[in-house]
């Protein structure tokens, strides 16, 4: 079996490296990058050939910097994973609630879980750059009265006693994960039914109803839409977008519309729609 080399935010045990795990299906050689910037670093000096990246969270809304590193690097999505996230309270084995005084995880993470916390007020919040790499620090350096919150199989990996388990706030928590690498050549055209898209207008009345009606008549269904800054151009915006179609050549024919109409039009990725 072909050994993959994949880079992910986070280290093993981390909901990045699950994702990995269920898209590839393969035998993983891990690059653990503790920020998305290293990820990215990862893939542009070949040290990895794909990279796994949280773009959009169904609680905590679009991760907007991920656009702008995906946009910024050249990278191109060439995939993407629901994952169903159950968010977890761990700590060492033999402790309770009642006797952590601090919680460590990702600022997402926290995020989500916000409502339970309230009902533990002797609980500190603190920040940290991912979930799983609380859990492993816990372990390793036996830290009493420390929690985190990651999933079940961080407690299992660094065998952690789940004080509470599914405590984010909706229960339907799902989080989009998108497959990036270097180059777009990916998939055949039969089998791609999803773009992501970026391009900038004129400031001129209409010119993005007119964009969309566009989309909607060469038979794409939007899907996202975020709008992002220009920071060079105050009060202009890059738009990047997301449609899925039935035919290829819909979306061709569409993609030959909006070079002419928009600016600084790009192919941020073509590929296969996700299950959500």
């Amino acid at each position: 079996m072909e050994i993959k080399k994949i880079a992910i935010q986070g280290i093993k045990g981390s909901f990045h490296h699950q994702v990995a795990e269920e898209y590839f299906q393969s035998e993983l050689l891990l690059d653990e990058c503790m920020s998305f910037e290293n990820l990215v670093t990862s893939l542009k000096d070949d040290k990895t050939e794909k990279g796994v990246m949280a773009l959009e969270n169904s609680i905590a809304g679009s991760i907007v910097p991920n656009y702008a590193l995906i946009d910024n690097n050249n990278l191109h999505i060439i995939g993407e994973h629901y994952l169903d996230i159950h968010m977890n309270l761990m700590a060492l084995k033999g402790q309770k609630i009642e006797d952590i005084k601090e919680v460590h995880s990702h600022p997402i993470a926290l995020l989500q879980c916000a409502v339970f916390f309230k009902q533990y007020l002797h609980i500190k919040l603190v920040e940290s750059g991912d979930t799983a790499e609380t859990a492993r620090r816990i372990y390793e350096e036996n830290l009493v009265g420390i929690g985190a919150i990651a999933s079940p199989t961080a407690a299992k990996l660094y065998d952690l006693d789940i004080l509470a388990a599914g405590i984010h706030t909706v229960k339907s928590n799902k989080t989009r994960f998108v497959i990036v690498k270097t180059q777009n050549k990916e998939l055949p055209k039969e089998e791609i039914n999803k773009a992501s898209v970026k391009f900038e207008l004129d400031d001129t009345a209409g010119s993005l109803a007119t964009v969309l009606n566009v989309m909607n008549n060469c038979k794409l269904n939007l899907t996202k839409i975020q709008s992002m800054p220009i920071i060079e151009t105050p009060f202009q915006y890059s738009f990047f977008v997301d449609v899925v179609f039935e035919k290829y050549k819909h979306y061709e024919k569409a993609k030959k519309i909006l070079e002419l109409m928009t600016t600084h039009f790009k192919v941020l990725g073509e590929y296969k729609k996700g299950i959500s």
